[in-house]
Order: C-alpha cells, then structure tokens, then sequence
C-alpha cells in the first residue's frame, strides 16, 4: 500500500509530511507504518517502516532524526543526526539541509515549524504537559537563534486528538488555571464532573502568543479515524496491550 502523507501549503517549500498509518509494513494492533522503536512491535519492522518514511523524504534512515520524548519542554538544536542515544527533548531545530526532524505521536500533538526566508526548521511533540510547558515557545526561541524570525515562522499542527474526544477529570484542569485563569475557555462541561479539553486549540494559543507569523491545525482526530490514525486514548479504551505512532516529519 502507498504511503499517505498530509502536507500544509503554509510550509511550502519544505519539503514535510504528517504521516498517516498506511503503507507499513506491521501488523496486529499495530497495522500500517508504526514508526515509534518504543513500542512492543518488532524491531525489524520498525525499521522498515522507518525507512519508508526516508525514502518519502529523498533521505538516507540515517538522516531521519527522532528524540526520546520525554512530556518536557526541553528543545535541542542539530547540525547533524546524533550518535548513540536519542537525546532525551520534545523538539528539535536545525538550519542544516538534508536533516529530517521527525517526531512521533499517538493523540499528542505534532508540530511542524518553518521559516523558509531564514533556511530554519523545527519540530516539536506537544502533549498537554509539553504545551503547558513551554515547548512551543522555547522552539520558536531556538529557531530565532539559529536566525529565523518569529514574525516569518509557520507552524502546522498535525493530526491529535480533538476536543470531543479528549475527556479529563477536574484536577486536570487545575494545572492550567494556575497557570492563567483564562485556559478555562478550553474546556468544555461534559458528564458529571468530567471535562474535555482542547488540546488543538490550546497549542495555537500558545502558538499566536509567542508571535508566530502563522498557526495553523489541519483538523485531523487521531481518536476517531482508526484507519489512518494510531491513538493512545482509543487503544487504552479498547483495552489493548499497545498503540502504533505515528511520524511527522519535516527537512530544509
């Protein structure tokens, strides 16, 4: 099966992708292109897969670069694909061609970031924490050190799970108001004391605040797409032993 890949005219002419799971080569709950070596699937496919996704991208696997996603807002910034272990960070940016940053999700947000003008890139994992955080802020300040300018920055956020979707308890909202009170208004009343809250739109919030020239989601749910979405959230209520990731990716 051919690879889908979802793209955003805002990043043109970086060359990007969202990845969705078809064309891999795993199977079982895993099906399609699972890409994240942290799951139980069979390291060998994974490999397979991820070699697929480098192909796509006109790369070596070498060159697809991915970190060990820690929740954090820690962001690291490459000049080459590093050795040994992945550096532990939920983001990355780099000013140097042929470097694909990819990061892997499964309901948490993918952000893709560009700003073609000054040759710089990045990509950031935003879950609730990371976003809380400061992970989309302290990418945008590491691209401008490489040289971008905020003011010319895109970013596209990738398929996540959406709003209706994503029911949380009372203590979950907790954190964000003593952040600001005013993150209330991503939340929605759902039945008896739960909430659901909005991820997609709390990261162009932060997004927008930190000046970006342009924020956008591509309104895709990874929840309630099973055949081209991996779901944390979905496979935790289907009571299944593990979920796939998926990929996105983006290069200079």
């Amino acid at each position: 099966m051919t690879l889908e890949i979802i793209t955003a005219d805002a990043l043109a002419p970086m060359r990007h992708g969202f990845f969705t799971r078809r064309g891999g080569a795993s199977s079982g709950i895993f099906e399609g292109l699972n890409c994240g070596p942290g799951s139980s699937d069979q390291a060998e496919v994974v490999s397979i897969n991820r070699a697929r996704v480098a192909s796509a991208m006109e790369v070596a696997p070498a060159a697809l670069v991915t970190v060990h996603q820690v929740h954090s807002a820690k962001v690291v910034t490459l000049d080459a694909a590093p050795g040994g272990d992945r550096p532990k960070a939920d983001a990355m940016v780099t000013d140097t061609p042929g470097l694909v940053l990819a990061i892997l999700t499964a309901d948490c947000q993918p952000v893709l970031f560009a700003d073609a003008e000054a040759g710089v890139i990045g990509a950031a994992h935003a879950g609730w924490r990371g976003a809380l955080s400061g992970v989309l802020e302290n990418t945008v300040d590491a691209m401008e050190a490489l040289g971008a300018d905020r003011a010319r920055i895109t970013a596209v956020i990738g398929p996540t799970i959406s709003q209706r979707a994503y029911e949380v308890g009372p203590e979950f909202l907790d954190d964000f108001l003593v952040e600001d009170p005013q993150n209330v208004r991503f939340f929605a009343n759902g039945d008896g004391d739960r909430l659901h809250f909005d991820l997609p739109a709390f990261g162009l919030h932060r997004l927008r605040k930190a000046g970006v020239g342009g924020a956008s989601w591509t309104r895709h749910c990874t929840y309630h797409d099973p055949e081209r979405f991996y779901s944390y959230r979905r496979a935790t209520h289907r009571k299944e032993a593990d979920y796939g990731r998926l990929i996105s990716t983006i290069r200079l």
